[in-house]
């Protein structure tokens, strides 16, 4: 007798569930090493290339990382991932959807690392060579004392140099993307709205507040706003590649 039911996503969709899977088994490593004072954000996070703290791999490994001390966070990201990535990974194949993800997840490790030098680069044009030494020298053992520099500039420029970033939404908005624009007329149904929303829309409104808050920078935000862009971004260019790469090879989606 053959099951009609497989189960959990089923057959078609197994880079998604796995995908899930891997994460929340990171979440949990997370919160008991965590408990055991071993912080696996500080080796699998995402560090700026300028910091004592970077490794090569963590532009890839960032994205199975989420805030030990917030279930929200891997769940809502592993939710979405559960919602688009299915029909996603069902249309391109699980190869194609496998690069995909690591596409725009690695792409908004890149954009985060250019905003964060951008940023770096103004604020030390305001700053001393001796100030600056000062933060590169003892600037990272102060933020794990939870302490920083008085100075504004000097904080400023040891948190960027210093603060970890962490998720997989970056590639999570590199989905909402592709979906977007492969299924640009599908209603959706977003809490708190009492109507449903075409995806097109709900993609570009999204994109338009990341861009304002990540513009507005606002004291307090510890959101990679500029991350999740970039994993849209590097998005679409994978999207209209593979269009032209298909119909010049006859398949058409």
């Amino acid at each position: 007798m053959n099951n009609s039911n497989p189960g959990f996503m089923g057959s078609t969709s197994p880079i998604t569930k796995n995908i899930i899977i891997i994460n929340v088994i990171m979440w949990f490593a997370q919160v008991v090493l965590q408990r055991r004072g071993i912080d696996l954000s500080d080796y699998l996070g995402l560090h700026y290339v300028e910091s004592s703290s970077f490794r090569i791999w963590q532009p890839i490994t960032y994205m199975f990382m989420h805030d030990p001390y917030s279930f929200m966070h891997v769940f809502s990201n592993m939710f979405a991932v559960f919602m688009f990535g299915r029909t996603l990974e069902h249309l391109w194949g699980s190869k194609r959807f496998l690069g995909y993800y690591f596409i725009t997840g690695i792409g908004a490790a890149f954009t985060q690392m250019l905003v964060i030098f951008l940023r770096i680069r103004f604020i030390k044009s305001g700053m001393s060579p001796e100030a600056i030494s000062d933060v590169y020298i003892h600037g990272a053992t102060l933020l794990r004392q939870n302490m920083n520099f008085i100075d504004p500039l000097q904080a400023n420029l040891n948190l960027l140099l210093n603060t970890v970033t962490i998720g997989a939404s970056g590639a999570v908005f590199g989905i909402l993307l592709a979906f977007g624009v492969l299924f640009p007329n599908a209603a959706l149904f977003i809490i708190p709205f009492p109507f449903p929303i075409k995806a097109k829309w709900f993609v570009l409104g999204y994109g338009f507040i990341e861009l304002f808050f990540g513009i507005a920078n606002f004291s307090g935000d510890n959101v990679a706003h500029f991350a999740h862009l970039g994993g849209m971004i590097f998005g679409i260019f994978a999207i209209l590649y593979w269009r032209k790469k298909d119909r010049r090879d006859g398949r058409f989606y």
